[in-house]
């Protein structure tokens, strides 16, 4: 999860929201990292994510049903919202709780 948010993150950094519309292997290649992220989450255990309420597991994994139950009607507003705003929160709390994979 870590490793796949930074990358989002770093993908989209000196980007713009417009880029995201214009750039078809940008939006690709995020909704994948998106699922990536959300079925990492999905396969800790439930006493795994009690253990580390910060995480926002549930958005993670809701984000990911999202973008494949709703392949054909994404929205790349929420999209971008998610990977500028959400990411970078789950990335601090995910680093607090795996505090040897900080780089």
């Amino acid at each position: 999860m870590l490793d796949y948010a930074r990358e989002a993150v770093a993908l989209v950094r000196q980007r713009s929201r417009a880029d995201l519309d214009a750039d078809r292997l940008l939006q690709l290649g995020l909704r994948q990292i998106i699922q990536v992220v959300g079925e990492a989450a999905n396969r800790v255990s439930r006493d795994g994510q009690a253990r580390y309420p910060d995480i926002p597991w549930r958005d993670a994994i809701a984000a990911r049903n999202r973008i494949v139950h709703g392949y054909d009607t994404i929205d790349y507003d929420r999209l971008w919202q998610i990977i500028t705003e959400e990411f970078p929160v789950l990335i601090v709390a995910l680093e607090r709780a795996l505090p040897g994979h900080v780089s």
